[in-house]
C-alpha cells in the first residue's frame, strides 16, 4: 500500500518578533503545522522563539533580512510563502511591501494601515502581483461575536440597536515613552486599542453614518458613533482610574464590557486561540482583505482627526469618572 506524503509546510518569515503579540503567531504558525524561517526585530530579548522555531535565523537589521528573503525566493529552493507582520503600525505599510516584493503573502496586524488612501496604494500593489495581503480581525472569529451577528442578522431588519462599548486596558509609564504612545506612530488610543471593537461593530451592525467625538487626549478617547444598524456611546481608555472599585481592589487591569439595548454581552473568555483561528482561515483560502479592513480604518481616522466637544449629547456613562 503506497505511503501518502503528507502536506508539505508553508514557510513563514516574522516581523516584530520581540512584540507582545507575536508569541501567538508563532503560536498559530506552530498549530497550523507550518514553519518559521526567520524573524526580524531591532530588539534581541526574542528567547520566545526558541519555545516553537529553535532553528528560525533572526536579524536585527531589515536590510539583512529582505536580504536573506530575496535570495531563498532566487535560489527557487524555500522560498518565503507567508510574512507575519506585528511590527508597530506606522510600519506596517512597509512591511507588506517587502512582504510581497519577495513574493510572499502578507498576514498583518491590525491596523493594517493608519490611512484610509494607505489601502488604496496596497491594493494596486496585491493587483500587480499574484499574492495577498490578510489582516488580523481575530474579534470575528470570536464565538459570542459570531452568536451575537447571527442574532442581529435573524432580527428585524429595521431595528436600530443602542450600544453602550467600553475597553479599559491600564498601561504604565512605559506606554507614553513607547512607539505606542506616539500619536504619529500608533494612531492613539482609538486606533491602538480599539481598532478591532470598530472592525466588529461595522461587521456586526453595518456601515458607519456619522461620529461625534466627546473626548480625545493621549489616555481616554470616547464618542458618539451611529452605523446603519446601532447607536454606540464608546469609551476606551489606558487609565487604570477609570477602573470601577471592585476592579481595582481584585487587581484586575483590564476590563471589557459590551451591552446592547442594556444586556450584557458576554466575551471576556476566548481570546486565547483567536490567532490560530485567523491562520486557518487563511490557509483554507479565505482570510480578511485589505477591503475587510477599510471600514474600520476609516472610523479611526475620521475620529483622531476631529476635535473634541466635551461632555455634550449621548456620551458614555464613564466618561462622569474622568478627569
Amino acid at each position: 500500500m503506497p505511503v501518502t506524503n503528507p502536506r508539505k509546510p508553508n514557510l513563514f518569515a516574522l516581523i516584530g518578533a520581540a512584540g507582545f503579540i507575536a508569541p501567538r503567531h508563532m503560536k498559530a504558525i506552530k498549530e497550523t503545522g507550518n514553519i518559521l524561517i526567520a524573524a526580524l526585530d531591532p530588539f534581541d530579548s526574542v528567547g520566545i522563539i526558541d519555545s516553537y522555531f529553535p532553528n528560525a535565523d533572526f536579524f536585527t537589521e531589515p536590510e539583512r533580512f529582505d536580504r536573506h528573503l530575496d535570495k531563498r525566493r532566487r535560489n527557487g529552493n524555500g522560498k518565503i510563502d507567508y510574512v507575519s507582520i506585528c511590527s508597530p503600525n506606522y510600519l506596517h505599510d512597509a512591511h507588506i511591501r517587502m512582504a510581497l516584493r519577495n513574493n510572499a503573502h502578507a498576514i498583518c496586524e491590525k491596523p493594517i494601515v493608519l490611512n484610509p488612501w494607505n489601502i488604496d496604494a496596497l491594493q494596486e500593489i496585491e493587483k500587480e502581483s499574484d499574492k495577498r495581503i490578510y489582516n488580523i480581525l481575530q474579534l470575528r472569529q470570536h464565538q459570542s461575536i459570531i452568536n451575537l451577528k447571527k442574532e442581529i442578522e435573524a432580527g428585524p431588519k429595521d431595528k436600530i440597536y443602542d450600544i453602550d462599548l467600553a475597553y479599559i486596558t491600564s498601561r504604565g509609564n512605559w506606554y507614553n515613552t513607547s512607539w505606542k504612545g506616539n500619536h504619529e506612530k500608533s494612531g492613539g488610543i482609538a486606533t491602538n486599542i480599539g481598532i478591532h471593537f470598530f472592525d466588529m461593530l461595522s461587521n456586526v451592525f453595518g456601515k458607519f453614518k456619522s461620529n461625534k467625538v466627546h473626548v480625545l487626549n493621549p489616555h481616554t478617547n470616547a464618542g458618539y458613533l451611529e452605523l446603519e444598524r446601532a447607536r454606540v456611546r464608546w469609551f476606551l481608555s489606558i487609565d487604570h482610574k477609570v477602573l470601577a472599585e471592585n476592579a481595582i481592589e481584585k487587581n484586575q487591569r483590564t476590563f471589557r464590557s459590551i451591552k446592547i439595548a442594556g444586556k450584557e454581552i458576554e466575551f471576556s473568555d476566548g481570546f486565547t486561540d483567536l490567532h490560530i483561528l485567523v491562520y486557518k482561515d487563511i490557509l483554507a483560502g479565505n482570510g480578511y482583505s485589505l477591503e475587510d479592513a477599510r471600514p474600520s480604518i476609516e472610523m479611526v481616522h475620521e475620529i483622531r482627526s476631529a476635535k473634541a466637544i466635551g461632555l455634550i449629547g449621548e456620551y458614555h456613562p464613564l466618561l462622569k469618572k474622568t478627569d
